[in-house]
């Protein structure tokens, strides 16, 4: 049986896995940086093993919770956000405001049908901190407490104003549409694996966030759960047939397994990035930008307008290092749309930019306020 049929596993899957020739050669890499000896090798498990009980098994937790929740009730959001009413845009900004993007792209897919207006799409991205939320709390609790629910409160008000003002319907065709991701079909084997490592690995992560180290769990090494977990999240990543969403007709256990695998190869990437440099470049990064303090806001905020996770997961991780100021964490956690900007522009690329350009005025605002009014805030 090759990697490609264990993955699949059942012939009832109505996607086969891709064969993805990049993810590989990262995959490749990955594996090879785990294995090799010395300081390197040393410092690669050390981080990896960070990576996946600090973050990994708490994205699992909660995507599970989510997407098992939505399955267990069967709530159609987009019907729920059409008669919402008034507090249209409020629903829209707490689906913003929940960690990860799913809740984002639901807003986008409802505003493209017809369901809300364009202010709930405003409100959605400027609350949202997409993927990179997922590392706040699961490193600065505290940091999050207060970074979520500003971000939520700014998008509610960006969202009202946004409904009073604008008169432009950005709108395509209710009748088109457009499918975010393809369906993979029924649960694999590998999703049941990756849960069954996730277990000890939030029993582990749960117990260091209690300032309790757990050395092994039923005799078994931390190291070696996490470097399972990991190397299991990865290769079902480097087969996955989809970009970085998954399909809600999908069952919460493959959503969970793909959308953490992707998390986690961004995770992953900003954890040996930061390092790496540290440990083997010689660079005084603190140096560097403390000699452009006052820029470090603007450019979290432009970073924030690039798709995807990736660079605002990295921005996130910076912070928490002390290299960049709250400002700066503020300013993208607004204006950032994470994955969400993907199938927003997709969907209605009109509309994706002018809510982009819309929530970089309340992420300048408050991130330059924090900046001069309160400088040493949460740094």
């Amino acid at each position: 049986m090759t990697p490609t049929d264990w993955i699949s596993a059942d012939a009832g899957s109505r996607v086969w896995p891709a064969f993805r020739p990049r993810r590989l050669v990262v995959l490749a890499i990955l594996f090879l940086l785990t294995v090799f000896p010395g300081e390197l090798g040393a410092l690669t498990r050390s981080l990896m093993t960070d990576a996946y009980v600090q973050v990994s098994v708490f994205v699992a937790a909660t995507l599970l919770l989510f997407y098992g929740a939505e399955r267990l009730f069967g709530f159609d959001l987009g019907r729920s956000l059409r008669n919402a009413g008034r507090a249209q845009v409020p629903l829209a900004a707490l689906l913003g405001a929940t960690p990860g993007c799913g809740g984002a792209v639901v807003v986008v897919a409802a505003y493209s049908s017809g369901n809300v207006g364009f202010g709930a799409v405003v409100a959605t991205l400027t609350a949202t901190m997409g993927d990179a939320a997922f590392l706040l709390i699961a490193t600065k609790p505290e940091v999050a407490a207060v970074v979520l629910p500003l971000s939520f409160a700014v998008g509610i008000v960006s969202g009202w104003i946004v409904d009073r003002f604008n008169r432009v319907d950005f709108r395509v065709d209710a009748t088109s549409s457009c499918e975010i991701a393809p369906l993979i079909g029924r649960t694999r084997a590998v999703d049941y694996l990756f849960l069954a490592l996730a277990i000890p690995g939030l029993v582990v992560g749960a117990a260091q966030l209690g300032q309790v180290e757990i050395p092994s769990v039923a005799g078994i090494p931390v190291l070696w759960i996490a470097l399972a977990g990991l190397f299991t999240g990865l290769v079902i990543w480097a087969f996955s047939p989809l970009e970085a969403m998954t399909n809600p007709g999908d069952a919460p256990v493959t959503r969970m397994a793909e959308e953490t695998s992707f998390i986690t190869v961004w995770v992953i990437a900003a954890y040996l990035a930061y390092d790496y440099l540290v440990a083997f470049s010689g660079l005084d990064i603190e140096a560097a930008f403390s000699a452009i303090a006052p820029l470090l806001p603007l450019i979290a905020i432009a970073i924030g307008f690039v798709p995807g996770c990736g660079p605002q997961v990295l921005t996130t991780t910076l912070y928490i290092n002390g290299l960049i100021p709250f400002a700066a964490l503020i300013g993208n956690a607004i204006s950032n749309d994470g994955d969400a900007l993907f199938p927003a522009i997709a969907l209605n690329p009109k509309a994706a930019i002018w809510a982009t350009l819309y929530s970089a005025v309340p992420a300048l605002i408050i991130a330059y306020g924090f900046y001069v009014f309160a400088p040493g805030f949460l740094n």
